[in-house]
């Protein structure tokens, strides 16, 4: 039987098509699948039964992911690749090679085609893989006819018969010019890349005059024929044209959350992609320019020829700071693959929210899981804090309340908190101790009903500083919990005690599951407040009113110094430093100076 988890996101599947990939419990993947229709295909693997490797393959599955992509063609070239790239146990017939052909013109003096299972670094071309073998070898043959190359062994004195029927440029009796031979490769190349309406019109009025003329048999051969080249070439968005090696970025914003897609194309195909989601307080333009920004100053980070963005994004400012060649695609298969970057970034975000909304209706049990992980009797209500600012800037908290596990939103709150600057850990502590005294104070007199739990974003410092307001300002008694998360801001411990202690909460169980959710709501919650006013009172929107500041200089400014701050902290000087006026420094400085 499918885990809960599995059951709700294959509730979410796409009816698209696409490539999936299962997963272990370690995250690694075990099997690569292509499917026309993403929802049918793989929840055939829960829903029927299976025996042998296949019940085999279920019972090891704990994910699973999918990519989406544009037909069930492209779903096939991505599944080969990725077989070839991860290699999964349960994909053991494609290990050696990929099983599928390729169209081949070989790369000698005088080259002919062939069909091989097989790439190698010959700097022959190479066209496919091709689903039907069948197909690709006919195809092939009437390629051999229409833009024939060599056929025969290589010269031998006479022509062949290949040569006699129009087959053959003739190698076996001439030397045929270099010129002669590239200028059929063009015609080919352009043809298995997609090029087929004008031979596609030509094969139909041929076809069509056969019948008219009650030649049947070779009507129905010149409809095969069509029939294979449809099989075929087809121009594909998954693999490029060109070997050029690229990133593709792009992204979704929905609810204060980025989801961000990249492609990483290579050796002309998709041979991996990456998935980020996160929650933002800036403009999606902006977090997005700066993800990408610090994504290539990643350790090891491989640095692509070309780097693509969607429209909106300022490519001049990220191929400055990169050093690498940025272009926002507008049409053709860039823009195709660009697009397909922005649906699989969406599908993902949507994924995520759907998967929080049927998480909590799963909540049997889950809420006195947690205060049995405390040792605290059994409660319902739990309200949750967190913060949101940026060094020190527009600082907020939020409350987020949960009963009996389910989300209380209408008792949610919002708190703008005051300005404090200093280092980070004084600034926890001291919006910890407002936002506490300014919920419980307000509850008190208003003779309101106490949660039976306290949960704090963070750890100590903030499960600490509420503790000690409680207990020393307000007298009251409520038990105070820290949600810590690991350095990829997933939820990791649950602290409580007076030694700060972990307590022990099964990473699987539905009480850890609850304890994520109520962590990702509350900063979400955070973040999308902060984000609210960071908009209304951003340090881009400050710019604008003063005098002299254009796109230009408000983007030098931004990148530079970040906050408003580091702005005035600087001198006129600095700010000059630039390439911005005097007279315009100055009027940044006395304007921001006199807010």
């Amino acid at each position: 039987m499918a885990s809960e988890h599995i059951e709700h996101k294959l509730a979410l599947l796409p009816d698209l098509p696409g490539s999936y990939q299962m997963k272990d419990v370690n995250g690694k993947i075990i099997y690569v699948g292509k499917a026309k229709n993403l929802k049918n295909r793989v929840r055939s693997y829960f829903k029927s039964s299976h025996d042998g490797k296949t019940a085999q393959l279920v019972s090891n599955i704990a994910d699973f992911d999918y990519i989406v992509t544009s037909s069930d063609k492209e779903a096939f070239l991505l599944e080969i690749t990725l077989i070839q790239k991860w290699q999964p146990y349960y994909n053991i017939k494609l290990k050696k090679g990929t099983g599928y052909p390729y169209i081949k013109i070989t790369n000698e003096r005088d080259p002919k085609m062939e069909i091989t299972g097989d790439i190698k670094k010959d700097n022959a071309y190479y066209f496919g893989p091709y689903p039907n073998v069948y197909a690709a070898q006919e195809t092939m043959h009437f390629l051999q006819k229409v833009y024939p190359l060599r056929r025969c062994n290589g010269y031998q004195g006479r022509p062949c018969l290949y040569y006699h029927m129009g087959q053959c440029l003739g190698a076996c009796w001439r030397e045929v010019p270099q010129a002669e031979y590239d200028a059929q490769i063009a015609k080919i190349k352009s043809f298995l890349d997609g090029n087929t309406a004008k031979i596609v019109k030509q094969l139909n009025h041929q076809m069509t005059t056969a019948a008219e003329n009650l030649e049947f048999e070779r009507a129905a051969e010149i409809r095969d024929q069509l029939k294979y080249i449809d099989i075929t070439v087809e121009k594909q968005k998954i693999i490029s044209n060109d070997k050029t090696q690229r990133d593709i970025f792009n992204f979704y914003m929905d609810k204060g959350w980025l989801s961000i897609q990249i492609f990483f194309i290579r050796q002309a195909r998709l041979m991996k992609r990456e998935s980020r989601l996160f929650p933002i307080t800036g403009s999606a333009d902006e977090e997005f320019e700066s993800f990408i920004l610090q994504f290539y100053q990643r350790k090891n980070a491989i640095q692509p020829k070309e780097v693509l963005v969607p429209k909106g994004i300022d490519a001049n400012l990220l191929e400055s700071a990169l050093n690498i060649p940025v272009r926002i695609p507008q049409r053709g298969e860039k823009k195709s693959l660009m697009d397909l970057a922005h649906q699989n970034a969406q599908l993902k975000l949507e994924e995520k929210f759907r998967l929080l909304e049927l998480d909590n209706r799963t909540t049997v049990g889950a809420n006195n899981e947690i205060f049995d992980a405390l040792g605290l009797p059994h409660g319902h209500v739990m309200e949750a804090f967190d913060h949101s600012h940026i060094q020190g800037a527009d600082p907020v908290s939020a409350m987020v309340q949960y009963v009996d596990g389910q989300p209380e939103k209408t008792n949610y709150r919002k708190y703008k908190l005051a300005q404090d600057e200093g280092d980070h850990s004084a600034n926890e502590d001291a919006n910890t101790r407002e936002v506490i005294r300014r919920r419980y104070s307000r509850l008190l007199k208003e003779h309101a009903a106490l949660p039976d739990l306290i949960l704090m974003d963070g750890g100590a410092i903030e499960m600490n500083a509420a503790k000690d307001v409680l207990e020393n300002e307000l007298n009251l008694d409520i038990p105070v919990a820290g949600m810590v998360k690991n350095n990829k801001h997933k939820t990791a411990a649950l602290l409580f005690g007076d030694w700060d202690e972990p307590r022990d909460l099964d990473p699987k169980s539905q009480g850890f599951y609850l304890l994520e959710r109520i962590q990702e709501e509350v900063h979400r919650f955070a973040i999308t407040f902060h984000r609210q006013l960071r908009n209304k009172n951003s340090l881009a929107s400050r710019l604008e009113t003063i005098t002299g500041v254009g796109p230009r200089t408000r983007v030098k400014l931004l990148k530079e110094f970040k906050t408003i701050n580091h702005i005035k902290a600087a001198s006129v000087e600095d700010i000059q430093a630039l390439g911005i006026s005097k007279t315009v420094a100055q009027a940044v400085k006395v304007s921001l100076q006199g807010e």
